[in-house]
């Protein structure tokens, strides 16, 4: 198959999705967190997202000003540049830490954005493929992307924490409760769990 000049041939089609997996290992969560020890802005990124819900273009929105005094407790307020609304997030002691790494391990000014690369800004599409190559190295099979993160963060809710769909639905942005479902590709995993119950 032969590709256009500039076309990506692993970008979907108009009006077509490539569906993205959560994790679903916490084990697989703690290693590619100590697999990226060594790169404070990586962990600080696959940190910030697990715990915020925040998308990757949202994550990559946030400049140093709006962190560099955030502690464990705060909120933080980032506009959705898909809606264009705002979705206020309180900074857990985690991302805290993570974030004050980051700054500790590279001198950035209060203007610049938090998660630079060598040729400047990331993109969602370099996200994409970090995120995609942190999941392989641990071993993980699966459709691994830049909203990765941003289920995982919704899966564990849901299945640690059980917090109900409506509040997931809300904080995702999403119009009803069947595409929250759908998006955190746990319906089925519930379904199955039904049949558990022995009479």
């Amino acid at each position: 198959m032969t590709f256009l000049k500039g076309e990506n041939p692993h970008h979907p089609k108009p009006g077509s999705t490539i569906k993205v997996d959560p994790i679903r290992d916490k084990l697989a969560i703690q290693k590619i967190k100590q697999t990226l020890v060594k790169n404070p802005r990586n962990l600080c990124f696959f940190t910030f997202g697990l715990n915020t819900g925040y998308r990757a273009s949202e994550l990559l929105s946030i400049r140093v000003e709006q962190v560099r005094y955030l502690k464990s407790g705060d909120l933080l307020d980032v506009r959705q540049p898909k809606t264009k609304r705002y979705r206020q997030v309180k900074v857990n002691r985690v991302t805290s830490e993570s974030i004050q790494s980051l700054l500790a391990w590279k001198e950035l000014n209060d203007n610049e954005p938090l998660f630079m690369g060598q040729r400047g800004l990331l993109k969602v599409s370099t996200v994409s493929r970090m995120v995609k190559t942190w999941c392989e190295q641990v071993g993980l099979n699966g459709h691994y992307g830049s909203h990765t993160l941003r289920k995982t963060w919704g899966y564990w809710q849901r299945m640690e924490r059980n917090t109900q769909i409506p509040l997931l639905m809300e904080a995702f942005g999403h119009t009803t409760q069947q595409q929250t479902l759908q998006y955190l590709g746990i319906q089925s995993d519930e379904i199955a769990a039904i049949y558990d119950l022995e009479l």
